[in-house]
């Protein structure tokens, strides 16, 4: 450190040995796979044991040169197998979607095979391809039966006896260069996910390249048992048994199944059955009784008679009675309706398809229907609802999504929240891809680039469908001008005019309410789709206090010297179109936003600015207007006159206020408080005082930093000038009465433009008003509080008075009654 010179050599001998190390450490890294390699190969194949013991020598290392073994790991089967069961599920349900979808990839297996040899495996158009499911309460059993591929006697012992083997794989890879298949299963795993429900399995399955079904047994623990079928089993396909555990008999139940099958099942290519007990009416006739004498006929009358009587005596023969059968009832009657085209299907089947998501009665506002291509592809289609939920803005952070994803038509999961933002949680719909990235329990999903990419496709198409719901009568006006357009030239109008086109149609209305808070946040959260989500954000204004406008409506209406979109918010509409900081503009024909909902406020400070025109608050003190020259030499001069009293009205307020100014932006109006550029304006204010859990104690840096703006114009402003400097500013500061009036114009300016008043000066505030009360009524301001003066009646004096008051009590009441009893 002494010695620089020194300090450089031992630096540089220090990098030196770096290098060197590094070096060393990349030899080793590519010399030891081969010299492990060579190793392997010198190691004697028999000295492999399939079964190590516990006393079993030791390995040598591989630098001591001498002969070494290597062995396997032990395992104990039964633990693997319990965590493996118990640890990638956590729903009991599943195990009943992964059976349904190997089912439904046994089904797809013997398709292709009938496509591909349709000599040894069967015409395809021939072939029954289902799924059936029998719940026996008697036996505690649940059976699921499948027509597919089947399995031989060796694919049992390998596929189901080898966790982790996955049939399916090796299907696609022994195919996927001859056919485009799309099968589920890939782990091998979700086959033992019965166990979550069943004590022991059996799987028999027959394959048609064997003439004898086999027969699968396990308990899920260190072993399982093959069998030739003596059943009688000899149809193609598989027929799994469950034998249920004690807590596991709601599986049972047929409606659980349903709900169950209907969640994860319910668009699989292939009918799923279930068998019910169904209750039907059968009719049996009776024995007709043989009697000995038979009647002869008489006369022809008689014999017309009982022809006529014949049929009334057939009915009564004949009884009905109710008997209980068992049915196969189909599940799954709804269709992947995704993977139509988009113009096969009419506007009733995307209804009726989002009352089966929705599980309710109301049709949809609008929907999109589309498949993207390119980097991912993916079929979705997306579904804006009419009316919002009661809940639909609680716990608005950990809000769960209304997305329904599935893998090749088996639902994983109906509440990912990552494919959505939070502000379009109330989007409905379907995504379903056949390369999304599962985890080995099919229920959640690796987080991947690839979620990240649909996530954004997905975005861009919920909003483009919201503009289109927003543009649907711009477009029905387009389409009614070509159509007028088409008519013969001979037709004549007598209207002439234009007829001018509504800025909002109504559904897009009733939409916003039900979920504009969702796009107002949409603005302040995602900044890459903001200029997109900020068309279709819809506020009252001057021009229209009852109803809606757009920002482009809006930007289309400015005049030409308007520079800025202005805003102004409250609590109230009606106080915002009395607000003093509005009136310049609204003189000048500029149109102002009214923003009374609490979130509309953070909503355009976010936004900042649309089309390239700022957007600006008027109680800010920032506020800039046009001004000509001539305009601005004589405010200047204004100010100048003026300062005497703004001067005074600073030392007088004190604190309370940062500075006093002139006003360009008043009219009417004696004053206004504005805030400052940065801290909180008057409504966000009350918004954030307001909350809960807000520490106003913490918070004293965000308070707005108030500017009494005076009205040069004002009669009372005129006079206030003029007494201050008749006064003189010493003397002014001494009258009582003055000060008085001018810290009572300040706060009721203040509450006119939207601040509350401290504790500290709400009395005061009241005091002050009393005093001026009293000098409107010429009452002296140290006159004092004394009783009311009154004359108390005697009891002889009162008891005359009572019973008069009692008489027109009793006659009123009569009266009443009379009234009601004629109308009765």
């Amino acid at each position: 450190r002494v010695h620089g010179g020194r300090s450089r050599r031992a630096s540089v001998r220090f990098v030196d040995m770096k290098t060197v190390l590094k070096f060393a450490i990349f030899l080793t890294a590519l010399l030891l796979p081969a010299q492990l390699l060579c190793m392997a190969e010198e190691a004697p194949a028999e000295e492999v044991p399939s079964q190590p013991t516990v006393d079993a020598p030791k390995v040598a290392t591989p630098s001591s040169g001498t002969a070494h073994e290597t062995f396997a790991f032990q395992a104990d089967v039964s633990k693997i197998m319990d965590i493996l069961i118990h640890s990638l599920y956590s729903n009991k349900d599943i195990f009943l979607r992964e059976l349904v979808s190997n089912a439904s990839d046994a089904l797809d297996k013997i398709r292709f095979f009938a496509l591909t040899d349709p000599a040894k495996y069967g015409n395809i158009g021939e072939l029954v391809l289902k799924i059936r499911i029998i719940a026996d309460k008697d036996s505690n059993t649940l059976t699921i039966i499948d027509s597919g591929v089947g399995m031989t006697r060796d694919q049992l012992m390998n596929e189901l006896g080898t966790v982790a083997r996955s049939g399916t794989s090796s299907f696609i890879e022994a195919f996927e260069k001859n056919a485009d298949v799309s099968l589920i299963g890939q782990f091998g795993v979700g086959f033992y996910s019965v166990y979550l429900a069943a004590d022991t399995v059996t799987v028999t399955s027959k394959h048609p390249d064997s003439e004898k079904a086999w027969v699968w047994e396990s308990s899920a623990d260190q072993t399982f048992t093959i069998a030739e079928d003596q059943s009688g089993f000899t149809e193609r396909g598989t027929k799994i048994v469950l034998h249920l555990k004690e807590d596991a008999s709601e599986f049972l139940d047929v409606s659980k199944i349903k709900d169950i099958l209907k969640k994860h099942s319910q668009f699989i290519n292939y009918p799923i059955y279930l068998e019910v007990e169904k209750e039907i009416e059968v009719t049996e006739e009776e024995d007709e009784e043989v009697k000995e004498d038979e009647p002869k006929a008489e006369d022809d009358a008689v014999v017309e008679e009982e022809e006529e009587d014949a049929g009334e005596e057939e009915e009564e023969k004949k009884k009905t009675r109710k008997e209980k059968v068992k049915q196969d009832e189909l599940i799954n009657e709804s269709k992947p309706l995704w993977l139509r085209a988009p113009e096969d299907i009419t506007d009733e089947e995307y209804n009726a398809f989002f009352k089966v998501l929705s599980k309710g009665a109301d049709e949809p506002s609008a929907h999109i229907h589309f498949n993207a291509e390119g980097e991912v592809e993916f079929r979705s289609i997306l579904y804006v609802p009419k009316n919002a939920p009661m809940d639909a803005y609680q716990d608005y952070s950990n809000k769960k999504g209304n997305l329904a994803l599935y893998v090749r038509r088996v639902l994983i999961t109906d509440e990912f929240e990552d494919l959505l933002p939070n502000y379009l949680g109330f989007i409905r719909g379907v995504v379903d891809s056949d390369s999304l990235p599962l985890n080995v329990n099919r229920e959640t999903l690796q987080q991947s680039k690839v979620l990240k990419v649909i996530g954004k496709k997905l975005v861009r198409k919920a909003i483009a469908m919201l503009q289109t719901l927003a543009n649907k009568h711009k477009q029905q006006d387009e389409d009614s001008e070509q159509s007028g357009q088409e008519k013969s030239d001979t037709e004549t109008d007598t209207d002439t005019d234009a007829k001018e086109v509504p800025e909002n149609n109504e559904d897009y209305l009733a939409f916003f309410k039900q979920f504009g808070k969702f796009i107002k946040l949409g603005v302040a959260e995602d900044r890459s789709n903001q200029a997109r989500l900020a068309k279709l954000l819809r506020f009252p204004s001057t021009h229209n206090p009852s109803g809606f406008t757009g920002l482009e409506a809006y930007v289309e209406r400015m005049k030409d010297d308007q520079k800025a979109i202005y805003y102004i918010a409250g609590d109230n509409l009606e106080a915002l179109q009395r607000h003093p900081t509005i009136e310049k503009l609204t003189k000048k024909g500029y149109e102002v936003f009214l923003l009374a909902d609490p979130l509309d406020e953070h909503c355009l400070q976010s936004l900042a600015e649309f089309q390239s025109h700022k957007i600006s608050d008027t109680s800010r003190a920032t506020l800039k207007l046009d001004e000509t020259e001539d305009e601005k030499k004589r405010f200047k001069a204004v100010e100048e006159k003026y300062k005497p009293l703004t001067k005074w009205l600073k030392d007088a307020l004190g604190s309370d206020v940062e500075k006093v100014v002139v006003s360009r932006r008043l009219e009417t109006s004696v004053g206004a408080v504005v805030a400052g550029d940065y801290g909180w304006t008057a409504n966000m204010e009350r918004i954030m005082t307001s909350q809960v859990f807000t520490n106003t104690d913490n918070m004293g840096y965000m308070k707005a930093r108030k500017t009494f703006e005076i009205n040069p114009n004002h009669p009372v402003v005129k006079e206030l000038l003029a007494r201050v400097e008749a006064a003189g500013e010493e003397a002014a500061n001494e009258d009582k009465s003055l000060k008085d009036s001018a810290i009572l114009l300040y706060q009721t300016c203040s509450l006119s433009s939207g601040f509350s008043l401290p504790a500290d000066s709400a009395a005061e505030f009241g005091s002050r008003l009393e005093r001026l009360v009293r000098a409107g009524l010429n009452v002296p301001a140290d006159a004092p509080i004394s009783e009311v003066e009154v004359v108390i009646p005697t009891e002889e004096e009162a008891a005359p008075a009572e019973a008069d008051a009692d008489a027109d009590d009793a006659a009123d009441d009569l009266a009443v009654e009379t009234h009601n009893h004629e109308e009765l």
